[in-house]
């Protein structure tokens, strides 16, 4: 069962309400710029999008969706290509999810939506164990639902509101707990080939989300209403990465930097190098022995960690 809402875009440059728009701090302004500028970043960067592209923008009503949304619409206005967007939430059936909320929210942003329902959480519930963290099945169902969606609707891509440190806490979740040097890529093709995933905020940090949403006043609605258990590893995961940033500065960035330098020839794995046919030729390898050097120091001119988007002002 699906509620199907379809409001006319506003044109570029459209202001969103009747109202004028309170004006923006310094800071607001700031933080905004540095969003933007990220998430253009990363849009280049991968080719996330392209000119007719619709984006399907999962909104699960948390500051992560919104931001998401919210930058998208900001980078349609001033982009060289043209694409759609259309907001999608699924409604599991939590026991007390405000399901106006989110209606209510993209009726007077003047944004194409779809609300999506279907009950996962008795499905959820009858199959995992009390007590047990019911977020990987969840996720699973929430997948398969929206590809369809995603099917149904047209989209050509499917947009979700994931950032740099989910990107980082995954990667160390895999290498302490799953023993693999993996984590979620900007963008994917899906299991079955059919839909395109892309990862808009993948080299923005969640602090300036943070700010970012509480200066927007978004409606937020929480997303344990599910009563799940929390995914304590990646509670503890977060909590690293935050003492990190505290205690050792540059460390956070140059783990994230990390992600996009990977020389497979020193690594350890038989399926990237072919160790037993491996024989000293007598030709230059670029790569070489330079596993010994000194590791290079940061370079502190990388667009991408500008160090004036540290300051917390």
């Amino acid at each position: 069962m699906s509620t199907v809402t379809f409001m006319p875009r506003a044109g570029r440059g459209a202001s969103r309400t009747t109202d004028a728009p309170p004006a923006l701090s310094r800071r607001q302004i700031a933080l905004e710029k540095r969003i933007r500028r990220l998430t253009g970043m990363a849009i280049a960067d991968f080719a996330m999008i392209q000119d007719g592209d619709r984006i399907m923008v999962c909104l699960s009503g948390g500051k992560d969706s919104y931001t998401l949304l919210d930058i998208l619409l900001k980078i349609r206005e001033v982009a060289p290509v043209r694409f759609e967007l259309i907001a999608v939430n699924l409604d599991q059936k939590q026991p007390g999810f405000p399901d106006h909320v989110l209606p209510e929210y993209l009726t007077a942003l003047g944004v194409p939506f779809h609300i999506e329902t279907q009950d996962t959480y008795s499905i959820v519930k009858r199959v995992v164990p009390e007590g047990k963290t019911t977020c990987g099945l969840c996720s699973r169902l929430r997948r398969g639902i929206l590809y369809r969606v995603a099917d149904e609707l047209g989209a050509t891509k499917i947009a979700l509101g994931h950032h740099r440190d989910d990107i980082l806490e995954t990667f160390f979740l895999n290498l302490f707990h799953g023993g693999k040097l993996k984590t979620m890529p900007p963008k994917l093709v899906s299991d079955d080939g059919r839909h395109m995933v892309i990862r808009p905020l993948a080299y923005v940090p969640e602090r300036d989300i943070e700010k970012y949403a509480a200066m927007a006043g978004y409606p937020i609605i929480p997303c344990n209403l599910c009563g799940s258990q929390p995914n304590l590893k990646r509670a503890e995961t977060k909590a690293l990465l935050r003492t990190w940033e505290r205690e050792h500065a540059g460390r956070v960035e140059s783990a994230f930097r990390a992600l996009s330098q990977v020389v497979p020839t020193h690594l350890l794995d038989p399926t990237l190098n072919d160790f037993v046919n491996l024989k000293a030729d007598g030709a230059p390898h670029a790569d070489g022995d330079t596993a010994f050097d000194e590791p290079p120091l940061a370079d502190p001119a990388d667009r991408r960690f500008d160090p004036a988007d540290d300051e917390h002002d």
